[in-house]
């Protein structure tokens, strides 16, 4: 079966569920066609056989496909608990434009996308989901569950965040404030995965680090997505002329010409991701840049990586 998929064709009012299992069947093709073909992710429910146990749960069929033992697992052997939280700020909504597509998305376009994609693997591994939606509330927090039924609520759930997309309102960001109510909230150890371009209202990046060390304390494994637009938000790779330029959260108007500040721009940005990322490895938080021009695979390998190492 062919799963190539046309991203020109797919907008914001496709299904999502569908989507994604499109996304990560073709993810699993190309990887058996690539030199990572033996990778685990056709083995999601199963381990490796050890020399000695009992064979009655090896699973003869795939030893015929593979060659290699492998015991089946079972649901209580492989259940982890992962809530999904995404930043539903305004600064998530750039770009702005007329229609998007997952060839041109805009920063929640992707996370959505991406957060049900990931979700598509979860349940593929019998994994109870929850979601977390904030701004400079917390919008939406359910707990972790299994089921067809929670999974297809959280997909409605997303649906809501991209119908429609831009609408103009306002909504700052508060991750500090969030990621401890959330670090309160989810009282069972569980992978967090989180969505967010890590731009605070009231920027203060040791008082994020504090947040995400909420989560670490609690015994959390946390991965941090760091959604942004590379070409616009870290190139700065605007025409040479002058631009208005809009803080999406604030309103903020300034007028400049592009020249005139991207050397400064770059600077700035470039030390900001720089902190970003020692700061989290210091406190043993695994960040994953995801460039939204780049597609999922960026997406998917890290976790899988990640499951890999705690399985």
């Amino acid at each position: 079966m062919d799963y190539t998929i046309d991203f020109s064709k797919i907008t914001q009012y496709d299904n999502i569920e569908l989507i994604a299992k499109q996304v990560v069947e073709g993810f699993i093709t190309g990887m058996h066609k690539s030199p990572m073909h033996g990778f685990s992710v056709e083995f999601a429910e199963h381990r490796p056989y050890n020399t000695g146990e009992s064979t009655r749960h090896i699973d003869w069929k795939l030893y015929g496909k593979t060659d290699k033992l492998f015991v089946k697992r079972y649901e209580e052997e492989t259940n982890l608990r992962c809530q999904i939280v995404i930043d539903d700020s305004s600064s998530m909504y750039y770009p702005i434009q007329d229609s998007y597509s997952l060839q041109s998305p805009n920063k929640i376009f992707f996370s959505v996308y991406a957060a049900a994609v990931l979700m598509q693997i979860f349940k593929n591994q019998r994994d109870a989901i929850g979601i977390s939606l904030f701004s400079d509330t917390l919008e939406l927090h359910t707990k972790s569950r299994g089921g067809e039924t929670h999974a297809k609520m959280i997909y409605r759930e997303l649906e809501k965040v991209l119908q429609p997309i831009g609408t103009g309102v306002q909504k700052k960001s508060m991750v500090v404030d969030v990621l401890h109510r959330i670090a309160e909230q989810i009282n069972r150890r569980s992978l967090v995965v989180i969505f967010s371009d890590m731009f605070e209202s009231n920027e203060n990046t040791d008082e994020m680090m504090l947040a995400l060390q909420h989560l670490r304390h609690n015994k959390h494994e946390v991965i941090l997505f760091h959604t942004y637009h590379k070409k616009l938000e870290f190139d700065f790779a605007f025409e040479n002329r002058l631009y208005r330029f809009v803080d999406m959260e604030s309103g903020e108007e300034v007028k400049f010409h592009s020249n005139h500040i991207r050397d400064y721009y770059k600077a700035a940005i470039g030390d900001f991701f720089q902190e970003l990322t020692l700061k989290t490895g210091q406190y043993e938080i695994d960040i994953v840049p995801a460039d939204i021009t780049k597609g999922f695979d960026q997406i998917i390998l890290p976790y899988l990586l990640k499951r890999q190492k705690t399985v």
